[in-house]
Order: structure tokens, then sequence, then C-alpha cells
């Protein structure tokens, strides 16, 4: 079901579309961490390990609800045959998490994709090519949609050709706001676009994180690096300058696609 927090007047529901080992070893892909490291993050978060010690991932979109408008950051790993299908647990349940909460597709405004791997895009068109909130504008970072064929040649046909065809693509420059206390984040290093949404209220903030940072070993050490960063300095320093500005509140969360917890204090 899906797990609500309430910041100020707003609401930040985790979705969960799917959940399932990663398809490689974890020490593979974070291949600096110690075995200290993995046993701080497993006692952190123990809900991000199965019982035979492989990373499990939840698959997590975000439904934010603030003044009447529905935001939804990511779109999950899709239908049976989305690009995911290759290696995801498809299909997902995000049509029926949204239903849960009484949010019809026609319902979303704004679509925030942190970037284009395939497990954040699945629902983001449909398999007739239209896409999937209909009402919905689709919000990128420029550096991503030109970065595209380096990412996922795939999906400038797959994703972004409709989505411009329908004119529901709209292209960022870095920090943009949305709404009050509602903020996109440039925040490149895992994809050269990859972007980021901030919700602040008063003394309270919650950072939607897409792929900022992946496993809580990461948090707890975020000098570590994952293997699928396309630029690992800078996913570091994007990784860090958050983490810092975050601690800057006093109240202060993590809402993350692929942790144990979808809410998540600073430790």
């Amino acid at each position: 079901m899906p797990v609500i927090r309430t910041i100020g007047s707003v609401e930040v529901i985790a979705l969960e579309d799917g959940i399932g080992p990663f398809f490689k070893p974890r020490e593979t892909v974070f291949p600096g961490a110690t075995p200290q490291q993995w046993h701080h993050a497993d006692a952190f978060d123990p809900g991000a390990t199965t019982a035979d010690g492989r990373w499990l991932l939840r698959f997590r979109c975000f439904a934010v609800r603030a003044a009447g408008r529905v935001v939804l950051v990511d779109t999950g790993i899709g239908p049976a045959d989305s690009p995911a299908a290759g290696w995801a647990p498809v299909p997902g349940r995000l049509p029926e998490e949204l239903a849960a909460i009484g949010i019809a597709p026609d319902d979303v405004d704004t679509v925030v994709l942190t970037h284009l791997h395939t497990d954040h895009i699945g629902w983001a068109v449909a398999a007739a090519g239209t896409p999937y909130f209909r009402n919905a504008s689709y919000l990128l970072q420029r550096a991503e949609d030109e970065a595209v064929m380096s990412i996922n040649p795939e999906l400038r046909e797959r994703l972004l050709d409709p989505l411009r065809a329908a004119q529901q693509l709209r292209l960022l420059d870095g920090v943009t706001p949305l709404a009050t206390g509602l903020t996109v984040l440039a925040t490149p290093g895992h994809t050269p676009g990859h972007q980021s949404v901030l919700i602040a209220a008063a003394d309270e903030a919650i950072l939607v994180t897409g792929d900022l940072l992946v496993h809580p070993v990461q948090l707890l050490a975020p000098e570590l690096a994952y293997s699928m960063e396309m630029d690992p300095q800078a996913a570091r320093e994007s990784r860090t300058a958050q983490l810092r500005n975050l601690a800057e509140w006093p109240a202060a969360a993590l809402a993350t696609s692929h942790f144990g917890d979808a809410f998540t204090a600073l430790p």
C-alpha cells in the first residue's frame, strides 16, 4: 500500500511499482565498499537486502499533492512489455497504487522524469505510443534529452518522440521552481541530466532523490561510487552537496527510489 508523508499542506506519497533483487552482486556494483560499510548499511536498512545477501530493490515513484495539483516523480518499471522488461520484475503496479489513493492518470498534471533509465520511465508512454498521463507536462533536463543516445538510444523513439509529438515534453535547464515549496534540482552524475525534487515547508524538507543515491551504503558513505554512474565524480559531488544542504533543515528526509524504506531520515 502507498506510504504517505505530510509536509505542511503537501502530501508526498510513495508508490511501489515492483520489488525484486538486482541482477548483479552488490559487491560488484559498489566495488569500493568495505565489509564494515556493508554491515552498517544492512543494520541501517535491513529491507534493502535479501535473506541470502543480495541487493533487494524497491522500484518506487512518488506522487505529490499540493494545492489541487498532482505531480508524479518518475513512472516506474512499467507494464509487461516495457523497456525494463529484460531485467526488472514487470509488470509493475503503479496504476493500482495510484487508484488506491484516488488518483486517475488524467489527474496528473506534471510528471518529473528524474532520468532516462528504464526503471524510472516505464509507465510514461503506453504501448500504443501515446503518453499514459494525457494531461501532464513531462519535465526532463535538457542535458538528459541531449544525452539520450549515450544513455539508451531506444528511448528516443519509444519515449521522447511520442512526448514531443503530443507537445507534452518540457525541457528544463537546471533548478526550476514548480510551485511554492516545490523545486526541481539539477543533480547530474548518475546520468548527465539527472534531477531530483525538493519539497519544503517551514522547517521541514523532503528530497525525492531519483538515483542520486541508490543504496543506503551511499547514504552512510556518500563518497562511494556506483558502477552504473555515468560520471562518478559528478555523481559524488551532487550527492554530497544535496546531503549537506538537506542537513541544514531542522527536519529532513529522503524519499528514495530503491531503499527498503520509502522515507529515510538523515543519519
